[in-house]
């Protein structure tokens, strides 16, 4: 079919046309000629077969309905001999035994499928019934119509298909011997067919199985046929228009066969080269021999490719015509990997691109000229297009600049070469009368090496612009020298007058400085002086009466003089005394501080173990971690000795542990870690707190300094539990540091020198924060 519709193209459809000869195999050829009989026949031979299919099922159908109707009959004729036989043996006379009797005569089986059995009396009574459970019936005529011949012939009557309910059934009777009367079996026609339902069922469903799928494959087989002459289409319209566009584009084709050495061309190849058409494919030898060999060497250029599939090629060489003259073609093709033994081929076009040769021969003469004449004038010169790119330029343009040659290749835009220039450009607008005729600019361009050009531009008809610059180094540099002066002599009035004014206004602002200095200082002098003195006055003063409030209640809480009387005065003794202690300890701890902050605190060094100090500490905190269940874990070496101040380590252990006791829920856990590191001993007590939030860490260790306000805190103190722990800490020439993270808990790391550092110096620590 292909090849029919190609011929009835015409003259140009040989392009294409050969090429496809070229391509087809015979096997593909009689495919096409057999496809019209095979579209009309297939759907025949499938509706066909379906037809005979379908008779075939019906007749088998039907034949299986009767086979199994008579299997039925014959199953119930013997049964209901075998059952009547039984009874007569098992009855012995005695009706009363009737069900007994009938269930132990039944055949193995003989109530499957549905079958009803009943056992009358000569009057048509029915005396026994199986299988157990069936509807309630007292008479032959529940059962049977009267009128059937069954009650009548009885087993010359055979197995009969009767009415039932609502369907029928196949029943069958027979007589028995006194005293009883007849056995009726009884089965219902749908019970019967159930096997032939399912085998029918099966046999419907393969055969519509069966017919879709050939029907699915005969609308396949059509849908493709149709899809092949929609492609036949498609081909012969797509193989005019690449002719016709080969034809008009003064194109060739090629399909070169490697492997063979064989070559197609389009008729358009013979065309250009002015060589009679060829229907039969072409040697490698015919091709060699009319490109010219200082262009190409087509056998070098298929081992080249042979083994490189979807290489492509991009070659310009020349061929000889038929007149002898040589013609400029472009070729561009792709090696492709043919399928079977075909090997590899190089597909592609070649264009007759003489014109354009010659026109870029006879270009670059003239380019050669015009470049020769630039670059003989003594200023620089270049020339830009309308989108600011590099056109033409000469070697004095790439030295003012100091270009490198790869930033001056053609198509370079104005702020690439601005970039790469090592000498940054700065342009200076010329004055209005300086300006040259209209249609044109001018200005100054200032080099970073100090040089100056004077540039003039004029935009060409395309909208680009040629720029041509002066040397003008020599009256730049000279009228610089000239405002240099100017601007210096300037400069240095305004500094002298800058200056003064500046000495004037210093020495104004340091006479007030230094008489608040001397303000301030007297202030705060007689301010340390009054607090130094009011706590050593109210130490003695506010210690002596607590004292005694303290032994007076512990007196009367344990009742030396007798009852007190009522218990709630025992209780209010018990808070009378708590209450003095809490206050007596925030007494010491100011005059602690303030003893401190003096500097009258003197530390007694000597060599003390760390496991002593912990062990103490951990004795004295125990009943209060024990009151809120907290469970306090203690690592320390033993033979760990740091010199230090026994009374003042423990001060600050256990200034440390209260805290963590006070902030750690119940249940909580305390752990304190000793240990040496390097010239320094290391305590971090860690617990399981409340924690402290991120921004309250910078107060923490300055005196009277809490997380909490006095109107929203949960917990009592005074503050300065953790300043006096700092405190003495560096009063050691150790350092503490606090890590904490609210809801997770707090750490205290003390960091102390193994020798005691700086304690020995008389310096006041500064109370700051410890963060």
């Amino acid at each position: 079919m292909a090849r029919a519709n190609a011929e009835s193209v015409g003259v140009r459809g040989h392009a294409i046309g050969g090429l496809a000869k070229s391509v087809a195999r015979p096997a593909y050829q009689r495919l096409l000629e057999a496809e019209p009989f095979l579209r009309r026949i297939v759907p025949a031979l499938i509706i066909t077969f379906l037809v005979v299919i379908g008779i075939g099922a019906v007749v088998q159908v039907h034949s299986h309905r009767q086979a199994v109707i008579d299997n039925a009959k014959d199953d119930l004729s013997l049964l209901a001999l075998a059952t009547a036989e039984g009874l007569s043996q098992r009855l012995g006379g005695n009706l009363a035994r009737a069900n007994q009797a009938l269930q132990d005569s039944l055949p193995p089986r003989a109530t499957l499928g549905g079958r009803r059995i009943y056992v009358t009396d000569p009057q048509g009574r029915i005396l026994a019934s199986a299988p157990q459970g069936l509807p309630a019936a007292t008479t032959l005529a529940d059962v049977l119509d009267p009128s059937q011949p069954l009650t009548v012939f009885a087993e010359r009557a055979g197995v009969l298909e009767i009415p039932f309910g609502d369907d029928s059934a196949l029943a069958t009777v027979r007589n028995l011997n006194p005293p009883l009367g007849q056995i009726i079996y009884v089965q219902p026609m749908a019970r019967a067919l159930a096997t032939w339902s399912e085998s029918t069922t099966l046999t419907v469903t393969l055969f519509t199985t069966t017919g879709a799928v050939l029907l699915i494959l005969g609308f396949s087989f059509h849908w493709q046929a149709s899809r092949a002459r929609e492609a036949d289409h498609i081909y012969d319209t797509v193989r005019v228009r690449i002719d016709t566009a080969l034809n008009r584009g003064r194109c060739g084709m090629w399909d070169w066969d490697m492997a063979r050495g064989r070559m197609y061309w389009s008729d358009t190849m013979f065309e250009i080269l002015g060589l009679d058409r060829r229907d039969d494919l072409l040697s490698f030898g015919d091709i060699a021999k009319l490109v010219h060999p200082d262009d190409v060497n087509l056998y070098e250029l298929a081992q080249d490719l042979a083994d490189r599939p979807g290489a492509s090629v991009d070659r310009v060489f020349r061929m000889r015509t038929a007149r002898g003259d040589f013609v400029w073609l472009r070729m561009r093709a792709e090696v492709v990997q043919q399928g079977g033994e075909d090997g590899p081929h190089l597909i592609g076009i070649a264009m007759d691109v003489t014109e354009a040769q010659r026109m870029a021969e006879r270009t670059v003469t003239a380019d050669t000229r015009l470049r020769d004449a630039i670059e003989s004038i003594s200023e620089a010169f270049v020339l830009w297009d309308s989108q600011n790119r590099l056109v033409l330029c000469n070697s004095k343009f790439q030295s003012l600049h100091e270009l490198p040659d790869d930033a001056i290749q053609v198509g370079t835009s104005f702020d690439t070469i601005a970039t790469v220039g090592r000498h940054p450009v700065t342009r200076t607008p010329l004055k209005p009368e300086d300006k040259p005729e209209e249609g044109s600019r001018a200005f100054e361009a200032q080099l970073s090496n100090g040089r100056w050009l004077k540039i003039a531009e004029r935009r060409t008809k395309d909208g680009g612009y040629v720029s041509v610059g002066t040397d003008i180094t020599p009256l730049k540099r000279h009228e610089e020298r000239l405002m240099d002066n100017e601007k210096r002599l300037m400069a240095l009035v305004a500094d002298l007058r800058k200056s003064q004014q500046t000495l004037e206004l210093q020495a104004q602002q340091l006479a007030e400085l230094a008489e608040k200095y001397s303000e301030e200082k007297n202030r705060a002098e007689d301010a340390n002086r009054a607090k130094s003195e009011f706590m050593a006055n109210m130490s003695h003063e506010l210690r002596t009466p607590l004292n005694a409030i303290i032994g007076f209640s512990e007196i009367m809480e344990s009742g030396m003089f007798g009852p007190l009387g009522s218990e709630k005065y025992a209780e209010y003794c018990g808070d009378i005394k708590g209450s003095g202690t809490y206050l007596l300890d925030v007494i010491n701890d100011i005059l602690d501080m303030s003893k401190i902050e003096a500097g009258r605190m003197q530390l007694e060094l000597e060599d003390v173990r760390l496991d002593e100090i912990v062990t103490d500490a951990l004795r004295v905190m125990a009943l209060k971690g024990q009151e809120k269940q907290i469970s306090v874990t203690a690592e320390a070496g033993e033979g760990l000795a740091v010199r230090a101040d026994k009374r003042a380590l423990k001060q600050i252990l256990l200034n440390l542990l209260s805290n963590a006791v006070k902030f750690t829920p119940e249940g909580g856990r305390i752990a304190i870690k000793a240990r040496v590191n390097g010239g320094a001993a290391v305590i971090a007590i860690e617990d399981s707190g409340i924690g402290i939030a991120k921004h309250a860490l910078a107060k923490l260790g300055r005196p009277f300094e809490q997380v909490e306000s006095q109107f929203t805190k949960t917990h009592k103190g005074s503050g300065l539990g953790l300043a006096i722990a700092k405190s003495l800490t560096e009063l050691h020439g150790g350092a503490m540091r606090i890590r904490s993270q609210e809801g997770v808990g707090t750490t205290v790391i003390i960091r102390l020198p193994l020798d005691g550092g700086a304690a020995n110096s008389n310096e006041t620590p500064r109370l700051t924060s410890v963060m």
